[in-house]
């Protein structure tokens, strides 16, 4: 039913979709993102976009990747696309060869679950870099 790929973020077209999908899962409440860096996934469902992720090299953790967004349509939660979505993420930080992938939540529950489900667990960063109320989150390869 889904089809999952990984995306030029600097394809214009591409990016713009990426955008649309941020705006459409998280309104105002996040920063914009950057498409033009790092790593970009998009999940359709037939020929529309309905989820997007991201990552990128983490400026904090040397050979470290970092989990920078996923968001997915309210129409489609609830079929798994999120971990889908992080089980490509962590696929490509290996074959990047970095060590792991870094995250941060803050009252979002469900992602919470689907980080601990997969694997990660909470961890205090020297220099943490989000919200005051963020978790942060580390997988280590």
């Amino acid at each position: 039913m889904y089809c999952i790929r990984e995306v030029d973020g600097t394809d214009e077209e591409i990016a713009d979709t990426l955008r649309a999908l941020h705006t459409l899962t998280f309104f105002d409440s996040a920063p914009p993102i950057n498409p033009e860096v790092g790593h970009w996934w998009l999940a359709y469902c037939g020929g529309d976009a309905v989820a997007f992720a991201g990552m990128r090299p983490s400026i904090t953790l040397p050979s470290f990747g970092y989990l920078e967004r996923v968001g997915v349509l309210p129409g489609h939660r609830g079929h798994g696309l999120q971990r889908r979505l992080l089980r490509c993420r962590e696929a490509r930080a290996k074959r990047n060869g970095w060590l792991g992938v870094i995250s941060d939540t803050t009252d979002n529950v469900p992602s919470a679950n689907n980080l601990i489900a997969s694997g990660y667990r909470i961890f205090s960063p020297k220099a943490p870099w989000s919200f005051s109320s963020a978790v942060y989150w580390r997988k280590v390869f």
